[in-house]
């Protein structure tokens, strides 16, 4: 459960429709599909030496984990339209900054909205996330990085991410 203060995951409404099918897909016939592999790999013996049953077992792991996170993301998410193009740093905005002082661009928000595209993706709850969230075009910051080294930040746009 998500408190009011911890921010929330923003997804378009065609990001939580394919996360959605994903889920079901994984919790239904993906996990029989894995049961059956293990179950086959089981039948044929001596498991300390059975590749193709550990190998299932640990796709079987990985499956659960993804199907943990998928719920615990469709259940706390913020679905709707791409958010007000009113130039402000938040959730669900491409924003193009120099960072370090070198020019970036980057979506802020979660992995799972950019799909299958290339573009860098920072969390709002990451220190860059957090140090520019609420910033707009022409303001400046710094952040200070896992290492302690401070880095400096301008933002030169914020606009909607659209896919």
């Amino acid at each position: 459960m998500s408190t009011s203060s911890e921010p929330v995951a923003w997804l378009t409404q065609e990001a939580y429709d394919r996360l959605k099918e994903e889920l079901e897909y994984l919790s239904g016939p993906g996990r029989a599909e894995i049961v059956a592999r293990i179950e086959q790999a089981r039948s044929e013996g001596d498991l300390k030496e059975n590749g193709g049953y550990h190998a299932a077992k640990e796709e079987q792991g990985k499956t659960e984990a993804r199907i943990r996170q998928l719920t615990q993301l469709l259940e706390t998410a913020e679905v709707g339209q791409a958010p007000e193009d009113n130039g402000e740093v938040g959730p669900g905005m491409l924003i193009e900054a120099k960072v370090a002082g070198t020019k970036e661009k980057f979506l802020l928000g979660s992995r799972e909205v950019a799909g299958d595209s290339d573009l860098d993706v920072y969390s709002e709850k990451s220190p860059l996330g957090a140090a520019i969230h609420g910033l707009k075009a022409g303001d400046k910051t710094s952040y200070e990085a896992p290492n302690g080294k401070q880095i400096k930040v301008e933002i030169l746009s914020a606009k909607p991410f659209t896919g």
